[in-house]
């Protein structure tokens, strides 16, 4: 177990000459038999529901950048605050010299947050998207040309395989944005079991995570003026047509988003605004006037909630950063 960031610094070898590197990123995500059933068992469900991840693909990706940039999404705006106010803090929290893992790295644009201050022998972006992710990493490499990328394409929900690009460089991994309440609690914990998995009692956990707060807040977030969530939200289906052939209909569908108060979260929805039946797959779909169709939810924690989380999955606090109103959290967490 590290004790003190310094100490960290001290134990790891100084970072390599770095370059730019890539991974091929044509390798299969998963099957085509994994992703068919995995859609078509959530569509079979009362309600039905689709996972959040199907919403990455090209132009969902670009949509959800498009998001972070609206007046009601306070998460990237309030998030950046606190590690504008606080980077020397968490950059000597973690240490010089780690290999720094980014899963559902979207644009990259969160790590230069951290760089160059932080200082890291290698940075490993995952996502879902390779197109994208091959975009960012290629953007961010002409920002930190010295810095050693190393883009990985995969469904981080489904495990982590991590190889260390540098040896002795131990992975910190990065995940910000609030991305932890997309899990029902108790597959977040397993989802932090899988990255704790991936350090031998060395390396840390800094992550973004979106506090309860005045529900006119969090719905104006889900529910912005220019339709950019509504049109984020309903690209899921376009996306379901393009991996398995189907006519789904955006057109017959609305974004419905509302915040659960018992859960303590935000669930978005599509709703049908007319009967219908549609085609995937190969099978037929039907939906009933008014039936939801379950894409997201979006947890909030109070910090102590998160904490105890994070210690069933074998990690302990050793940071905590809010902003002046406790809107957002950022914890910095090492392997119990």
């Amino acid at each position: 177990m590290r004790a003190t960031a310094g100490n960290a610094a001290e134990s790891v070898s100084p970072p390599i000459n770095k370059t730019f590197t890539t991974m091929p990123l044509s390798q299969p995500v998963a099957t085509v038999d994994a992703v068919e059933l995995e859609i078509m068992t959530g569509l079979a469900r009362t309600p039905k529901q689709i996972s959040p991840k199907y919403f990455y693909d090209q132009q969902g990706s670009e949509l959800f950048d498009a998001i972070t940039e609206l007046d009601e999404y306070y998460v990237p705006r309030v998030e950046k605050e606190i590690f504008s106010a606080h980077r020397d803090a968490i950059c000597e929290a973690i240490g010089e010299g780690v290999t720094l893992v980014e899963p559902g790295a979207g644009s990259c644009e969160k790590v230069k947050w951290l760089l160059p201050d932080l200082e890291p022998s290698a940075y490993v972006p995952m996502d879902i998207s390779g197109e994208h992710l091959q975009a960012s990493a290629s953007a961010l490499k002409a920002e930190f040309d010295e810095l050693t990328v190393m883009p990985q394409v995969c469904d981080h929900t489904q495990g982590i395989d991590l190889e260390l690009p540098v040896e002795d460089a131990p992975p910190v991994f990065f995940y910000p944005g609030s991305s932890i309440g997309n899990f029902e609690p108790d597959v977040a914990v397993d989802f932090l079991r899988d990255m704790r998995a991936q350090m031998n009692g060395d390396g840390g956990l800094l992550i973004g995570v979106d506090a309860k707060k005045d529900t006119d807040v969090l719905h104006a977030a889900y529910n912005d003026a220019e339709g950019v969530t509504a049109q984020f939200n309903l690209n899921v289906l376009d996306n379901l047509n393009n991996l398995l052939g189907g006519n789904l209909d955006s057109d017959k569908f609305e974004h419905h988003a509302l915040y659960n108060d018992e859960q303590g979260r935000i669930e978005m929805h599509l709703r049908c605004t007319e009967a219908h039946a549609a085609r995937l797959a190969g099978h037929t779909i039907r939906f009933a006037d008014g039936e939801l169709v379950h894409t997201e939810n979006s947890y909030k924690y109070h910090p102590e909630e998160f904490v105890e989380l994070a210690e069933q999955a074998g990690f302990e606090q050793s940071q905590l950063w809010q902003d002046n109103r406790g809107w957002f959290s950022v914890l910095y967490f090492e392997p119990a």
